[in-house]
């Protein structure tokens, strides 16, 4: 079944010329999306009915013009019968293009998705990580899925991309893909990268994004306390794949690593800093940035613990990391048996260190987003709010005092 079309010719009296003459508009309406440009024919004022959409009187002038209008719309009702049967997806502007012969160059949305994470992939390691790779495979199918619910289409042009398309895409990815609010936005954030190279490229007019904005909601990160810590160290667990989870968790407390660079430290990462003392210097794999973190006792006796491991060796790693799905696995396992009611992720760990194992015990913002390898102070005050806490024990001592 065909879209619904509108077309509608008409002039703009505003836009006469020197000779009494105006410009000719073709106004095409599709599906409540519409598009206008002129159709190269100049008309005097007068002569303009705009009740019938045709020249007045019955000069050779006058039935030039409503000929060639009337050879405009067939074709433009001939394009739209030629895309249905074809089943190719179409828009106001995409059946404009096509009557002025510029549909050769239509691009389609999911074409230049596919082509913009192809290229990230083959630059994985070199100007992206892992993990940005798969945030944008991830996006893709969100959108891809997001049009064919819509459109019942398995791609859109990417001139249809509008802000309303934006914003029913976000609602999409909130309600039926049940996305948290900042997931959803930066699934928003990563798709308007797309359509700024498209914009970039001349394949849109203009850029919808122009009056969209996405605000994440700041987020209060879970942490452990010292005391939560204790628990999970104290644990006996007979296990062997619970006692090197915990080890490794245990580490990243006190190192600050995130899981990817934990996975893929290894014995070159670790060196002696000019204080004499070990460190571990690595680059961070989602921003390329060095983190340089002086190891504290636990997490040395956790490195001499495997130093040993005969395919730790072969590897040259420091740490037994298993897959993230079966780290977070298992370290819910250790939450319960330590009696801890928090919803543990191995990525809390490294929450864990910027709060309670370096912040609360007075070790600088600045020195900590550095160990953390964070590129933006901002980030790393996310963490701040804690200081709330070894103020109150700062004052607390203060208040004795004055006992």
């Amino acid at each position: 079944m065909s879209l619904p079309l509108s077309l509608l010719f008409f002039i703009k009296k505003s836009k006469v010329n020197a000779s009494g003459k105006t410009t000719i508009f073709l106004r095409i309406t599709l599906d409540g999306r519409r598009c206008e440009f002129s159709v190269h024919r100049k008309i005097k004022l007068g002569w303009w009915n705009s009740r019938t959409q045709l020249a007045l009187g019955n000069s050779p002038e006058a039935q030039e013009i409503n000929k060639y209008l009337s050879v405009v719309k067939n074709k433009i009702y001939s394009i739209q019968q030629n895309f249905e049967r074809e089943n190719i997806a179409y828009s106001a502007s995409s059946l404009r293009d096509a009557l002025l012969g510029k549909d050769k160059t239509q691009k389609m949305l999911l074409e230049i998705f596919q082509e913009h994470n192809d290229k990230v992939e083959s630059l994985i390691g070199k100007d992206f990580a892992t993990g940005t790779a798969e945030r944008y495979r991830t996006c893709k199918k969100h959108v891809a899925a997001f049009v064919k619910q819509k459109y019942n289409k398995n791609d859109i042009p990417v001139q249809d991309v509008d802000h309303k398309f934006i914003t029913g895409l976000e609602y999409y990815l909130k309600t039926t893909r049940k996305c948290a609010h900042n997931s959803a936005i930066k699934y928003i954030t990563n798709f308007k990268k797309i359509i700024r190279i498209a914009h970039a490229n001349d394949w849109i007019d203009k850029d919808p994004f122009l009056h969209w904005k996405g605000k994440l909601k700041i987020v209060e990160r879970e942490f452990l306390t010292e005391e939560e810590i204790q628990k999970i160290i104290d644990l006996h667990l007979k296990m062997e794949r619970l006692d090197q989870v915990r080890d490794i968790f245990i580490f990243c407390c006190f190192t600050g690593l995130a899981y990817a660079d934990v996975k893929k430290l290894n014995r070159g990462d670790i060196s002696v800093g000019a204080d004499g003392e070990e460190w571990v210097k690595t680059k961070r794999s989602k921003t390329d940035t060095r983190s340089n973190i002086p190891i504290l006792p636990i997490a040395k006796t956790i490195i001499e613990k495997y130093k040993d491991n005969e395919l730790l060796k072969e590897k040259d790693l420091v740490l037994p990391v298993l897959s993230n799905q079966k780290m977070n696995a298992y370290i819910k396992e250790i939450a319960n048996l330590a009696g801890i009611s928090k919803n543990l992720t191995f990525h809390l760990a490294r929450h864990t260190f910027a709060t309670t194992v370096t912040l609360t015990n007075g070790v600088p913002i600045e020195s900590v987003s550095k160990m953390l390898g964070h590129t933006n102070l901002k980030t790393t005050q996310h963490y701040a709010k804690i200081l709330d806490m070894k103020v109150s024990k700062d004052m607390a001592i203060l208040r004795s005092k004055f006992k």
